[in-house]
């Protein structure tokens, strides 16, 4: 094995490594991506809760004061 050999498999190993820690870093970024849309939903659906709570508590109040004339 002359040095060319020894640089080309170095050559070789490196972009394999490279190449496994890409594929590490896009599986996780994938999963902070799954969890941030997880998270936008659960806001979506908090401020959709706290809408219709709003309005329950204002028909609750307009109908306490119904009542109490």
């Amino acid at each position: 094995m002359n040095a060319l050999d020894a640089i080309t498999t170095g050559a070789l190993v490196l972009m394999v490594a490279i190449t496994v820690v890409l594929v590490l870093q896009y599986i996780k970024l994938r999963d902070v991506w799954q969890m941030l849309l997880g998270c936008k939903a659960a806001c979506r659906w908090a401020r959709i809760w706290e809408a219709e709570n709003k309005e329950l508590r204002s028909a609750l109040r307009a109908e306490k004061a119904h009542v109490e004339q």
